[in-house]
């Protein structure tokens, strides 16, 4: 028998919690799921957005330290961008587990708190130079918390919405979240200068009331689910599939590119092209362009199945990364910022894409097994493990990329030998899409995932 919303809004006061959820039921979904999914949605993506910001405080802040009074190598810059990434990819997996521990709004609660050590951490670092270059990548690796919440986030709606409405919903929740780096890129290089003189510091402060104002919404307007609130074991499950590890190396490729490319993109504007003015001012656009288009990429999948919107992704990638290495082997500023905005465009599509084949993939397994509604429930539980484990290993890309090109840059003197990498690298996942989902036959093909 479907729940009233009377019903629903009566379990919600004793701590929030739903036990009765089935997004599945029209009758449900109409009358009192989508109303409360809506919510919970809206209040996710702002805490994501505010810790996908302070995840990538470091991206912009770096290219001011020397006016701050930092003597940093283009390498020790790289790497103040990419140890935060790192961090946030390996917090991932250990935020997704907090949502079925402690509940999901529980958790968005805990996480948009934690981003106050970060930015606190920052305010004050950045104005002592004299603590060193080894505290000052310590105190960078705390923005990691800001990555690990973007797990949690998907783990979590990925319950709230039926499989029909998964790929636009994922698609809106990430995009907020990602966009948050477009934002810090645009706002922190005027920040910092306002009233003038130069104040770093100021990049920091903004976000700690910002970081507060996202968990009282969490605390008085999300929800926890019963149905997400089972064990850790469907998580471990989920890593007996081989698709988890292989959606795993994609997601690598396309949330990983988009990361790492946001994180190194200022830097590489400022040392590559000697243009700090176009980093501070524009570099901002490849990751808003990115997140904006990211939702595209869920809809797409959820017409003409994700693995073909994936597939098309990877060869835009390898096209960007070549058009981006004739850039830098001519010397040609607009060339390469323009074949990043293509490289963020793919990477933004293919975000959505990867994502909605997920939870899809998982529902063919279920099906495969039966159908019977206990197994599509494992199953949906399981996705939501292997969104958590998937976005934690993609999450990795975002660590690797800057640091493939100050290896590049340190080791032969700019960073042509990465980019060839990169063409070769999103050449190989697009062999590896086509052969796991496409290939004539195969039962994923023919699932349309």
């Amino acid at each position: 028998m479907t729940a009233t919303l009377e019903t629903v809004e009566q379990k919600q006061r004793k701590g929030r919690w739903i036990s009765h959820w089935a997004p599945e039921d029209p009758e449900f979904w109409e009358s009192t799921g989508r109303g409360v999914a809506r919510r919970n949605l809206v209040f996710s993506i702002f805490a994501e957005h505010i810790g996908f910001s302070v995840w990538l405080l470091w991206s912009i802040v770096v290219v001011r330290l020397g006016a701050a009074g930092w003597d940093l190598s283009v390498s020790q810059a790289l790497w103040l961008t990419a140890v935060p990434s790192g961090v946030g990819a390996f917090l991932r997996l250990p935020y997704t587990f907090a949502v079925p521990i402690f509940g999901g709004r529980n958790w968005t609660v805990v996480s948009a708190l934690l981003l106050i050590v970060p930015c606190a951490g920052l305010a004050w670092a950045v104005e002592h130079p004299e603590i060193g270059y080894g505290a000052l990548l310590l105190i960078a690796a705390t923005a990691g918390v800001g990555g690990g919440n973007f797990a949690s986030s998907m783990a979590n709606i990925s319950f709230f919405y039926p499989e029909r409405e998964k790929g636009w919903a994922l698609g809106l929740n990430a995009a907020g979240g990602n966009i948050g780096v477009a934002v810090v890129q645009f706002v922190v290089p005027k920040l910092i200068v306002l009233g003038g003189g130069l104040a770093l510091a100021r990049a920091g402060l903004f976000y700690i009331p910002l970081a507060v104002i996202a968990a009282v919404c969490a605390y008085l307007w999300m929800d926890n689910l019963s149905e997400a609130k089972a064990d850790v074991k469907p998580v471990w499950s989920s890593l007996r599939h081989s698709d988890t590890w292989i959606m795993s190396l994609l997601y690598i490729g396309t949330f990983g590119s988009f990361i790492g490319y946001s994180a190194a993109f200022p830097t590489l504007l400022s040392s590559v092209f000697n243009r700090p003015d176009i980093a501070l001012q524009w570099a901002f656009l490849g990751a808003g362009i990115g997140s904006v288009i990211r939702p595209l990429g869920g809809r797409l999948s959820d017409r003409i199945g994700g693995a073909k919107v994936t597939a098309a992704a990877f060869a835009a990638l390898a096209v960007g990364a070549f058009i981006g290495l004739w850039s830098v082997q001519n010397k040609n500023l607009g060339v390469f910022f323009i074949s990043f905005m293509f490289l963020f465009v793919a990477t933004g599509i293919g975000n959505g894409s990867t994502y909605r084949m997920i939870s899809r993939i998982f529902q063919v397994k279920g099906e495969d097994l039966g159908g019977a509604p206990e197994t599509m429930l494992a199953m949906r539980r399981q996705a939501a493990g292997a969104l958590g484990v998937i976005s934690s290993v993609g999450a990795f890309g975002g660590f690797l990329v800057p640091i493939c090109y100050a290896w590049s840059r340190s080791t032969f003197g700019n960073i042509q030998p990465a980019l060839r990498f990169y063409v070769g690298l999103f050449l190989v996942m697009l062999a590896v899409t086509v052969w796991a989902y496409l290939r004539k036959g195969s039962r994923m093909a023919q699932a349309g995932v």
